[in-house]
């Protein structure tokens, strides 16, 4: 009998996530602009559901990220029902909301950052990553300094997003990294051979996968095999699960504005395959014909450092 792929929990260092969890980007003016008391009421049903592995940066709005998460984690027991991560390393100015595309990850300006990100959430971070490296600062004064904050109680866990397969593995050795976010979906499957997924696993370290819908292109694109239209599985449920049944180390974490799709990417969790589904899904997506980089050459400048 074929065996069966359960995508649901997931662990991030001692604990157990659900999956898939939730990209905090799209609430703060990505892809289109955002109603925050509607972003409010997403999030306040996003607890209900029980999607509570959340991702926010300080740059994602200038800091409007953040202090929407937070507003919403500050009412009633609602932060303890929830494993929150967020990302420094983009230089911006809360004031002006403006930002110059420069990086840092020196230990003055993570110090800086943290209390920054304590400030706009009303909370410590469960999960505190480096969003991009900073070509300019060694990673070892980086991860160090991250492992200070740790020590001091301001994060529980480290993570890493977009180095290259040197940086994670220097990081690893200066820190303990619980999470490298990375983009993955049937879209983008670059980490299956820059080496950066074989090097995540080596050191036990959990992917969490930013984009698995390939930024929205995937939803109505991707096509159900036959006998899962008939089940009633949306391409978007498709490729979730798809990107969860790679590994008990991958969570998948859409973003989305909308309560409709929200729940709709959370019954991914109930797709279950089997040894041949998965191999028929990964045969359509090695046919892709996918051509040309993630992200315009000022923002790719910073992926794989």
């Amino acid at each position: 009998m074929s065996e069966v792929t359960d995508i649901r929990l997931k662990k991030i260092a001692d604990l157990k996530v659900p999956s898939p969890g939730f990209g905090g980007m799209s609430v703060s003016n990505a892809y289109g602009k955002a109603d925050d008391e509607q972003s409010k009421e997403l999030l306040r049903h996003a607890i209900k559901l029980g999607v509570t592995f959340w991702d926010s940066a300080d740059i994602y709005g200038c800091g409007h990220n953040e202090k929407l998460l937070g507003s919403v984690l500050a009412e009633g027991d609602n932060r303890s029902k929830v494993f929150l991560a967020t990302k420094f390393g983009f230089v911006f100015d809360e004031e002006t909301g403006r930002g110059n595309d420069e990086v840092r990850g020196d230990r003055e300006y993570i110090r800086q950052a943290i209390e920054n990100s304590i400030r706009r959430l009303g909370t410590t971070p469960d999960l505190y990553y480096q969003h991009r490296v900073d070509p300019k600062t060694p990673v070892e004064e980086t991860y160090s300094a991250l492992e200070e904050l740790r020590k001091e109680g301001k994060i529980k866990h480290i993570g890493i997003s977009e180095p290259s397969v040197e940086s994670l593995k220097r990081a690893a050795k200066v820190a303990k990294i619980s999470a490298l976010q990375v983009e993955y979906s049937p879209w983008t499957t670059d980490i299956e051979r820059n080496g950066l997924l074989a090097t995540a696993r080596e050191l036990g370290i959990t992917i969490v996968a930013y984009s698995p819908l390939g930024r929205g292109f995937l939803t109505g694109r991707f096509k159900s095999p036959t006998e899962f239209e008939e089940g009633g599985v949306t391409p978007a449920q498709l490729c979730l699960a798809w990107v969860a049944a790679q590994g008990e180390d991958i969570i998948p974490i859409p973003g989305t504005k909308s309560i409709e799709r929200l729940e709709d990417n959370w019954a991914s969790r109930e797709v279950k395959f089997t040894s041949e589904e998965l191999k028929e899904i990964r045969d359509v997506i090695d046919g892709l014909n996918i051509a040309g980089e993630r992200y315009p050459d000022f923002r790719m400048k910073h992926i794989g450092k």
